[in-house]
């Protein structure tokens, strides 16, 4: 790894893996509207724009995160950011299940992602770059 240090490698690895869940699910939902995840074959207007506005804003999160990967231990500030954002998606995910009900098995990875391992890798990102790794 010509004097890249393991531990870095690792973390853009995973943060690149990461990412293909907001650019693909992004991608479709952006393209595909509401209507993929198989519900009502009739969607309201406003909701379907709504959708897709979300939906562009996921796309757009996971283009951001993309951009930390190299030089990774140099986009805390950025890293942070962009995780704050997925933490407080995934607090308002987890207020629809208190008020309205368990989402799909989907909803319930992404709640896991939001909540746990985005936190997890913002500690991670942190580590590298507070260690030089």
């Amino acid at each position: 790894m010509t004097g890249i240090p393991v531990e870095r490698r690792a973390l853009q690895l995973v943060v690149a893996i990461a990412c293909l869940v907001p650019l693909s699910i992004g991608g479709i939902s952006v393209a595909a509207g509401p209507g993929w995840l198989g519900h009502a074959p009739s969607i309201p207007t406003d909701l379907d724009s709504q959708f897709r506005y979300v939906s562009g804003i996921f796309l757009g999160l996971g283009l951001a995160f993309a951009t930390c990967i190299p030089g990774i231990e140099r986009k805390g500030a950025r890293f942070r950011l962009l995780g704050a954002l997925v933490i407080a998606g995934g607090a308002a995910r987890a207020l629809s299940w208190a008020m309205v009900g368990a989402p799909s098995m989907g909803h319930r990875l992404g709640l896991a992602m939001e909540l746990g391992v985005v936190p997890l890798l913002m500690l991670w990102q942190a580590r590298v770059a507070r260690h030089g790794l």
